[in-house]
């Protein structure tokens, strides 16, 4: 069944399954699951548990799974984090839809999870295939703006190449970064993790993987939304 989305919104169920009511157990479930990550626990396995022990379902488990990381990582992210202040007059290398997304989610209405390690996730996936939605040019405004009053450079985007779309977000881009007079490159590429762990440039992400790998990371969606989409849906682990 084709895709047939216009926004990056919340799920059905979501407004049950982060109801206030619900937000204690997944709290609980996200110190729990920290704690025994930090002790070696395999992560699906302290997931499981936790889940079972608080009666999640499955999508509140992947979101206590997004929240949560073990206290090595945490240590390893908070000590590369670069501040706002310190990413002025930089070139920052972005994962490209990694942040857009969260931004995208934020600004239609969608759940964020404010992650231990001080970043937003959001709850979209992209199963290889991306699709242009009504927040996708306000989005890219957003964080165009947030770049620009930071005095980031240069934004260097990497975009998947083996996401379908691909090609048509980077001429929306191109355009948005033209209009606005932006000093944007956007790049698609076969595997843009691979890169952003191991430049020696600043990156913007939320993704675990890059985070624990790189050399320097700036907190972009965060600082985008915290800056100009006040009153958006947070679910925060503490």
């Amino acid at each position: 069944m084709p895709d047939k989305r216009a926004h990056r919104g919340p799920h059905p169920e979501d407004t049950t399954l982060f109801a206030p009511a619900a937000i204690p157990g997944i709290q609980a479930a996200v110190e729990e699951l920290a704690w025994l990550l930090s002790r070696g626990y395999a992560s699906q396995s302290a997931l499981k548990l936790v889940g079972d022990r608080h009666a999640l379902s499955a999508r509140q488990r992947t979101a206590v799974a997004r929240m949560t990381c073990s206290d090595r990582d945490l240590a390893i992210r908070q000590a590369r984090r670069v501040a706002s202040s310190e990413a002025a007059g930089r070139r920052l290398w972005l994962d490209g839809y990694n942040v857009l997304t969260t931004v995208e989610a934020a600004l239609g209405g969608g759940v964020l999870l404010g992650a231990r390690d001080g970043t937003y996730r959001d709850m979209a996936s992209i199963h290889g295939s991306y699709r242009k939605v009504a927040e996708t040019r306000p989005a890219l405004e957003l964080l165009g703006r947030t770049l620009t009053e930071i005095g980031i450079v240069e934004a260097h985007w990497l975009l998947d190449r083996p996401v379908s779309n691909s090609g048509r977000l980077r001429q929306v881009m191109c355009g948005v970064a033209e209009d606005h007079g932006w000093r944007w490159t956007i790049e698609l590429v076969a595997d843009p993790d691979a890169l952003l762990a191991t430049t020696d440039q600043v990156v913007a992400t939320a993704d675990s993987g890059i985070l624990n790998r790189c050399r320097g990371w700036f907190n972009l969606a965060r600082e985008a939304i915290d800056l100009h989409a006040p009153g958006v849906w947070i679910v925060s682990w503490r």
